[in-house]
């Protein structure tokens, strides 16, 4: 980006012309601040004086750099900000861009800079600008502020706003922005973590956003080709590595929550929700392992069955070692009291069993192997759903995310999709192959 401008704000002073959205400095301090120009989608959220703000933008459409220059000028303006992202990265990305922007008055010792707690602040004051990693409630705690920003907020857990972001900011009626950009399971895959117990919390607060009526709430959506300042040549060569679907999500920024092509629906798992009978003819463990601590979560998938009628009752998929995912899943075999636990065997073989005997050598163990496709063995589980014999007894976010958005001919392998397949192959279709043979009427 081009186009650094120095700001010089006095007390009772009005905005400088040409630099819009700046306020008066109120501590009689000339500040002087190098920001960059933003571009015009950059323009629409920091002009906004919406009370809150949630910004849907595309990989490297810009959301940091944006949200960069708002924080200085609100740090100028007298305010106290704080801002949070899930990772390290995230957080340094945003300190980079506004110790550049105050770089000099921090040099001339009239800002006090902490490199450790990512803090800057005039000193004799409660103005400053924290940059903080945060999850959860938990890790945002501990600190207040009347600007807050969370970005990558659909990583987040949804408690960081509702337990702690919005208390902070109710005795001084402070705003606070929100930052994201749709995850896809292609980007889970390549190993973002999320804390969010419904992927779909971010989608979901745009929305609600959307429909808001007293002007509280200002919602911006832009892509990455809206970036003036990015190469529109690299920007094509990444979108022809990425499959249609995360294009749409990652690039586009497009909240999609269905799939094209996918073999669940959003309707057909809203009408298979609810049972309220317990007494199962058989109920399975279903898993899908992983190899390490690092690896993608283990699906661990409890369903039952009760005549011709299957039913998903838990999802304890988990990220951990073997013995983590060993030990979660004998922990649900023994509290629905199961007939055995079914665990795919392609990714360790009897390894397999021997971790699982290892947490108790009395659970009854059933190895199942993947020797067809994905598709083949997904089909008629999904078929159980259509016939109106698949139910949901309850609200399962994650594995709902991933019936719905996988695809036939995919890369990725979510877990729970395949612990789901596993239950419903063993409780439902038992040794029959031919989905011509599965009795579904």
């Amino acid at each position: 980006m081009s186009g650094a401008s120095l700001i010089d704000l006095f007390s009772g002073a009005r905005a400088l012309p040409g630099v819009a959205g700046l306020l008066a400095d109120t501590e009689n301090v000339k500040i002087p601040a190098d920001l960059l120009t933003p571009h015009p989608r950059q323009v629409e959220f920091l002009d906004s004086k919406a009370k809150r703000k949630i910004i849907r933008a595309g990989r490297r459409g810009g959301k940091t750099v944006g949200i960069s220059i708002g924080a200085v000028r609100a740090f100028l303006a007298g305010h106290r900000v704080l801002y949070a992202a899930p990772t390290s990265e995230q957080v340094e990305a945003f300190w980079y861009q506004v110790k550049r922007s105050l770089a000099r008055a921090i040099d001339s010792g009239q800002l006090r800079k902490n490199e450790s707690e990512h803090l800057i602040e005039l000193p004799g004051t409660e103005r400053r600008i924290r940059a903080k990693t945060a999850w959860n409630a938990d890790t945002l705690r501990g600190d207040y502020a009347d600007r807050l920003i969370l970005d990558e907020y659909q990583l987040m857990s949804e408690t960081t706003w509702s337990e702690v972001g919005a208390p902070m900011l109710l005795d001084n009626n402070g705003d606070a922005v929100f930052i994201y950009t749709p995850p896809s399971l292609h980007a889970r895959a390549k190993g973002a973590v999320s804390k969010a117990s419904d992927p779909q919390h971010a989608a979901k607060l745009f929305r609600k956003a959307q429909a808001d009526t007293s002007g509280r709430w200002g919602t911006f959506h832009f892509s990455s080709r809206e970036n003036p300042h990015i190469s529109a040549a690299a920007l094509e060569e990444i979108a022809g590595d990425m499959t249609a679907l995360s294009y749409r999500m990652e690039i586009l920024a497009e909240d999609v929550d269905e799939a094209p092509g996918a073999l669940w629906t959003r309707k057909m798992l809203e009408d298979a929700r609810g049972w309220d009978g317990e007494d199962f003819d058989r109920i399975v463990v279903a898993v899908d392992p992983s190899g390490s601590a690092t690896d993608d979560e283990a699906g661990i998938i409890t369903a039952g069955r009760k005549g011709r009628d299957f039913v998903v009752l838990a999802d304890d998929s988990i990220q951990g070692s073997p013995e983590v995912w060993a030990r979660r899943a004998v922990r649900a075999y023994h509290y629905a009291e199961a007939d055995a636990i079914v665990a795919e065997k392609n990714y360790g073989g009897e390894m397999v069993e021997l971790t699982i005997r290892t947490i108790d050598p009395l659970v009854r163990v059933i190895l199942v192997s993947a020797t067809r496709g994905k598709q083949v063995r997904a089909e008629p589980v999904s078929a159980i759903f259509e016939h109106g014999r698949g139910h949901l007894a309850g609200s399962f976010p994650k594995l709902e995310d991933e019936l719905c958005l996988w695809t036939p001919g995919s890369n990725y392998s979510p877990g729970r999709l395949d612990a789901l397949t596993w239950s419903g192959t063993e409780l439902m279709l038992g040794n029959v192959r031919a989905p011509g043979h599965l009795g579904i009427a």
